[in-house]
């Protein structure tokens, strides 16, 4: 194990608690370590299929060389993105994505096989799952994985997915909560209810978990079953949860273990999230540690800082393409822009500004579309932008870029500050975009003791520093920190 450098002033230093770090900010955390995970996405832009090096989204020898890489880097997890249907925009349509999502716990299920720690994250929507049916599929991929799952509560809010489904229809902003909740209520009922110590049996040896009455959720749900699966070593699969709106961080703050955060770029906005975060926990009765705060971020390196520098422009420049460019535009002015100069000026005329409904899917609307619309003007005029030079500026703010040992002390200052407990890196190339993290980055952080160099642990909540599940923490110390 690398030792810690406790050189006065250094940011090991455990004499030193609250001493600020270069950039001014109160290191409150003299000894946390770095966590890193990876998003693996499918559908998005911003993995250049273009290069080379690219390969294909669906094909299990592109998973596999990721999870591996990430599981030599000793990863906390493996983090999937799930879709149900491909993404519409103003009712068409988006057809500007890298496409490719098998479902997600199917495919951990393979990635389980051929790993040993690595945790697996399965984002698994709540509109249009039933609580019984995803209940028992995660808790399966937990068992078989010896305690490594791990449940991505997310919310869907347009009909084009909900068109997949007999109810078909979407839900309001306000419901999707509320179904989710109950959905989480009666999934931990389900894995509470088989017996303690309990490895199975003959029928009628578990004990019949009856969840008909989920406090205001019974209106949505009503499940009566006998529970056929065991818990895992590490009690409950670790829940995860990404909505960044008032009521999805009071969500997190009532249910979640891991809080997957944008806040990923700016160190400030970072510290202001995670003490929202940690206001919303205590207020929810728990311990203002009980959440992890995981930023979708991206990592950029060179051998020099020009290198690194030269890299992320040319990442940046091929993650956004003439089309993408129009299309990020055109989403704010609200109306078709693909016969527009990608490599001129922003529309001289204000955007539309509209409501759209859940049926015609994704868009940013309303009077946030006049702030950015303000913002992007202000920018582009400032610095001579065309659109696309305007996308790729406003979207290459995201992650970290320059030597790996810049990167590392990067990322261990945000640590140590406080304002995150880890990072889910996502690659700007599958399936070699981690080489450079896990063979450079990760031995800069081993040797400023700020990372560890072996697994401490079997189950994700143990890599984590998680305690045990909330509903089991009156009669289990499983997982406890």
């Amino acid at each position: 194990m690398a030792v810690p450098d406790t050189r006065p002033g250094h940011l090991g230093h455990p004499g030193h608690p609250g001493h600020p770090d270069h950039s001014g900010h109160p290191v409150t955390r003299p000894a946390a370590q770095v966590h890193l995970g990876v998003f693996f996405q499918g559908v998005n832009h911003t993995t250049i299929w273009s290069d080379p090096e690219s390969g294909s989204q669906t094909d299990f020898a592109t998973f596999e060389r990721v999870i591996r890489t990430a599981e030599r880097g000793l990863f906390d997890a493996f983090f999937l993105g799930e879709g149900l249907r491909l993404r519409e925009t103003r009712g068409a349509l988006h057809d500007l994505d890298v496409v490719g999502r098998p479902d997600a716990i199917t495919q951990l299920a393979a990635l389980a096989a051929i790993t040993t720690h690595i945790g697996l994250v399965a984002t698994q929507n709540t509109t249009y799952n039933d609580p019984a049916d995803l209940a028992r599929r995660l808790q399966s991929l937990d068992v078989l994985s010896g305690g490594r799952a791990a449940w991505n509560v997310v919310t869907t809010d347009n009909a084009w997915t909900g068109a997949n489904f007999r109810r078909g229809g979407y839900l309001d902003h306000a419901l999707r909560y509320e179904r989710a909740q109950g959905q989480l209520d009666i999934a931990r009922q389900i894995w509470d209810a088989f017996p303690d110590g309990a490895e199975g049996g003959p029928p009628g040896s578990a004990s019949r978990a009856v969840v008909a009455h989920v406090s205001e959720h019974s209106a949505l749900f009503d499940v009566e079953l006998d529970p056929t699966t065991p818990r895992s070593p590490q009690g409950h699969p670790v829940i995860f949860q990404a909505g960044d709106s008032p009521q999805g961080r009071d969500f997190a703050a009532a249910n979640a273990d891991v809080i997957f955060s944008r806040h990923g770029s700016v160190l400030a906005d970072a510290l202001e999230f995670a003490a929202d975060v940690r206001r919303r926990t205590v207020a929810a009765g728990r311990p203002e540690d009980d959440i992890k705060i995981f930023p979708g971020t991206g990592i950029i390196v060179g051998d020099t800082p020009a290198e690194a520098e030269e890299k992320a422009r040319w990442v940046r420049w091929n993650q956004v393409s003439p089309a993408t460019a129009l299309s990020t535009v055109g989403n704010i002015w609200g109306e078709d822009l693909s016969g527009y100069d990608p490599d001129g000026p922003l529309p001289a005329h204000d955007p539309v500004v509209e409501e759209l409904g859940g049926e015609r899917g994704s868009a940013t609307t309303g009077a946030r579309t006049r702030e950015i619309a303000a913002r992007w003007r202000a920018l582009a005029e400032a610095e001579n932008l065309s659109i696309r030079e305007l996308v790729v500026r406003d979207s290459g703010e995201r992650g970290f870029e320059g030597t790996p040992a810049a990167v590392a002390e990067d990322l261990i200052r945000w640590v140590r500050t406080g304002a995150v407990d880890g990072f889910n890196i996502s690659p700007w190339i599958v399936p070699s975009g981690l080489d450079d993290i896990v063979d450079k980055v990760v031995p800069e952080l081993q040797e400023r003791g700020a990372y560890p160099t072996s697994y401490s642990g079997t189950t994700l909540r143990e890599h984590l520093g998680l305690r045990a599940p909330l509903t089991r923490r009156a009669t289990t110390a499983v997982g406890a920190a």
